[in-house]
């Protein structure tokens, strides 16, 4: 959907009261709307934008942004003086002189895009990308101005540093703005000083003592996190999705324990922690990255599996896939972050297993051990792996689709250059990409970089991006790519 007024908070609101939405995901002239399979109908979603657009707004909300200009905070601050012909003094009372709206949150969560900057004032990103911007940055880009709300790579100018923190998931409201708030910079007092807030830090949500225990973690793997089905309906605020990569796996795991399919479980990366169970439980573990241990003799995945108390769980990698995944009987307890128990790094929500950790459940269950179920073709073949695999996996015209694009990605091969829960890099020609105005970014696009490397986006991706779109990963193909380790080769074939 574009259209600039299709960014009005109203227009999230009524998109968000439709039956069968999952998420909106508003941007400078489009909005990006993920549903259900037919529902709600094109029609419905254009009817209710509409109508939502065309009613009387109201006032909107004004936050005043405090901020130190220039110095150790702002170290671009001359720069885009100079290049306006103004004083660094000048140039920081003219960018607080403006009053800003935000049209978009996203890159990382609580990033506002603001429009309303004083065109002097625009200035191309940097050649070079900082490694690092610390948190509450204020910056430039172009014509329009945001702050970083963790700390983070970017390219923006930097003009100084905000003393209030726009994003802070402990905070009882975490987001400081949204989308159609003013903002109004006001600079700190010269000679007066000024230090902004410390970095926002990580909400915890594995509770330190559980009611109902079930392992102690005593060595961690390369990367454990507790997913559940996913955090919906939160885009607006640029938090990902996230859950499970591989869906699948994970529902099929806590349905062999008997839990609701979307229940919290453990995902495990490439390695697997050691767990000793601390009460009798029921396990089970699905994926074909990993084989489980009980006290030291193989046992079955994808199967029910009895423990004892003291029992020892760890894993072996099958050198084969990315991920598996671990449910109990009766869910991991975690709490919830706006509606879901996922760990987001990104987003400083939750965080990887360490040792000394307690897992334990979120409900009493006792269901029989021995459930089994192996979806067919679960187990790669024997050979398979970093050097030997390829996977076929089909492709959509995406929101920038483009005729030469589109036969480059089908021409043959890539290569997996480098995987994450962000997405995959491929490597193996060059594809026609570029740059676009910043929009909505579904879960699967394949997004494609001046450069050419095209990327395909996965569950923690940004929710807004910068970049040309030309196809679109089919959403029942995205938990092969969970499984992708770099090294693997991809076939692009275009869906039916």
């Amino acid at each position: 959907m574009r259209g600039a007024g299709y960014a009005a908070p109203r227009v999230v609101a009524a998109l968000l009261a439709l039956p069968g939405v999952r998420d909106v995901l508003p941007a400078y002239d489009s909005m990006l709307v993920e549903h259900e399979p037919g529902r709600p109908r094109r029609d419905e979603l254009l009817r209710a934008a509409d109508a939502a657009g065309e009613a009387e707004a109201g006032e909107a909300r004004v936050v005043e942004v405090p901020v130190a200009y220039g110095g150790e905070h702002g170290p671009d601050l001359g720069d885009v003086a100079a290049r306006a012909g103004l004083t660094p003094e000048a140039a920081a009372a003219l960018h607080a002189s403006a009053e800003y709206e935000v049209r978009a949150v996203g890159f990382s969560p609580g990033f506002p895009f603001l429009a309303g900057l004083p065109p002097a004032l625009a200035a191309p990103r940097r050649p070079e990308p900082r490694a690092r911007v610390p948190a509450h940055s204020v910056g430039i880009a172009n014509h329009q101005s945001g702050v970083y709300p963790v700390a983070s790579p970017g390219g923006w100018n930097l003009v100084g540093r905000a003393l209030v923190a726009v994003y802070d998931p402990r905070r009882d409201e975490p987001f400081l703005l949204g989308v159609g708030d003013r903002v109004r910079f006001v600079a700190a007092p010269a000679g007066r000083r000024a230090d902004p807030p410390p970095d926002p830090e990580p909400l915890e949500l594995l509770p330190e003592e559980s009611a109902l225990p079930a392992f102690e973690v005593v060595a961690p793997g390369l990367l454990d996190l507790v997913v559940d089905a996913g955090r919906f309906r939160a885009g607006r605020f640029g938090l990902a999705r996230g859950g499970p990569l591989d869906a699948p796996a994970a529902r099929l795991a806590n349905l062999l324990v008997g839990n609701d399919p979307g229940a919290p479980v453990l995902e495990m990366t490439l390695t697997g922690p050691t767990l000793r169970a601390v009460a009798p439980c029921v396990a089970a573990v699905t994926g074909p990255a990993l084989t489980p241990l009980v006290d030291g003799r193989e046992a079955p995945a994808y199967e029910g599996l009895a423990l004892r108390a003291g029992s020892e769980l760890r894993f072996v990698p099958t050198g084969r896939g990315a991920r598996s995944y671990l449910a109990v009987a009766g869910g991991v307890d975690a709490r919830r972050f706006m509606g879901s128990a996922s760990v987001d790094l990104r987003g400083l929500i939750g965080r990887p297993l360490r040792a000394g950790d307690a897992l334990g459940r979120s409900r009493p269950a006792a269901p029989p051990a021995g459930r089994r179920f192996e979806p067919h073709g679960a187990r790669p073949a024997a050979g398979g792996g970093p050097l030997g695999r390829r996977v076929r996996v089909r492709l959509l015209p995406g929101p920038q689709a483009d005729p030469d694009a589109w036969a480059a990605l089908l021409e043959g091969e890539l290569v997996v250059e480098a995987a994450d829960r962000t997405g995959l890099r491929l490597a193996g020609r060059e594809v026609p990409g570029g740059e676009v105005t910043s929009e909505g970014v579904p879960i699967g696009a394949l997004q494609v970089p001046p450069g050419g490397k095209p990327i395909v986006l996965l569950a923690d991706r940004g929710t807004l991006g910068g970049y040309a779109k030309p196809a679109v990963v089919h959403p029942a193909d995205l938990p092969r790519l969970a499984q992708l380790r770099p090294g693997d080769r991809l076939l692009f074939v275009a869906a039916r």
